[in-house]
């Protein structure tokens, strides 16, 4: 039989034993929430509106990017049988806080595929535009900008890059960035695949068919054939591009 000063310290280890079961079995129940950033996202567009709740735009999974419980989504709605326009829309803790619908509501088929959130102040969405239709479109953001409209011509997808305010949704100013046919001049297809940001300048990663634009915006030699991979890196106000390049390309 134990005595009593034995049997006193087995029931210490006891408990001490059991503490420390109970608290792994709440760290492994309760594990730490860690905010998860997603800076940029680009992909194909998907339909929503303004009157969806997060969980059904999330399952969507379309293009979005987060910081902590906030979370920016980009689209496009479906409002007649030939023609979307682009949406995109915020969310706090589940809670939408913005949702824009204004920026192209005219006839071009336009539609949101990709941004960049630096989760503070810098954000820019990526919408495509087919051609200037009467009405308001990204042109007014555009003037006084490296390309203020689609150009000549129309059909062929273009990009818009467009500097967006976060906390209100606001559009500040934009750019189209688009190829331009070497031989008439008209507006040729373009697709963005990436945005970067270095805290001063934007660097776009694109798919351009022939012919990519120089800084300039004049049409580059190209041999080969397209689409080109092309890199044009613009100034955080998207007025200037300080260089592009695409391959085989001058």
């Amino acid at each position: 039989m134990m005595n009593s000063r034995k049997l006193q310290k087995y029931f210490v280890g006891l408990s001490l034993s059991i503490a420390l079961v109970a608290d792994l079995v709440i760290t492994q129940k309760a594990p730490p929430a860690f905010a998860q950033t997603i800076n940029s996202s680009i992909g194909n567009g998907v339909t929503f509106s303004c009157n969806d709740s997060e969980a059904t735009v999330r399952a969507k999974n379309g293009p979005k990017v987060s910081n902590g419980n906030t979370s920016i989504y980009i689209g496009y709605q479906q409002v007649s049988s030939n023609n979307k326009n682009p949406v995109t829309i915020r969310f706090d803790n589940g809670i939408k806080t913005w949702c824009k619908t204004d920026y192209e509501t005219t006839n071009d088929d336009g539609t949101g595929y990709g941004l960049y959130w630096d989760g503070a102040n810098v954000l820019y969405g990526v919408y495509s535009s087919t051609g200037s239709q009467t009405g308001n479109d990204f042109r007014r953001f555009a003037t006084g900008r490296w390309l203020s409209s689609y150009g000549s011509g129309g059909g062929p997808r273009v990009a818009v890059i467009a500097r967006i305010n976060p906390a209100d949704g606001q559009v500040g100013y934009a750019t189209f960035l688009s190829a331009k046919k070497a031989d008439n001049g008209q507006t040729n297809s373009l697709v963005v695949n990436n945005l970067s940001w270095d805290g001063t300048n934007l660097t776009v990663q694109a798919k351009s068919w022939w012919t990519p634009r120089r800084a300039n915006t004049n049409s580059m030699i190209c041999s080969g054939s397209s689409p080109y991979q092309y890199t044009v890196i613009f100034t955080g106000d998207l007025i200037n591009v300080n260089s592009a390049s695409a391959n085989t390309c001058t």
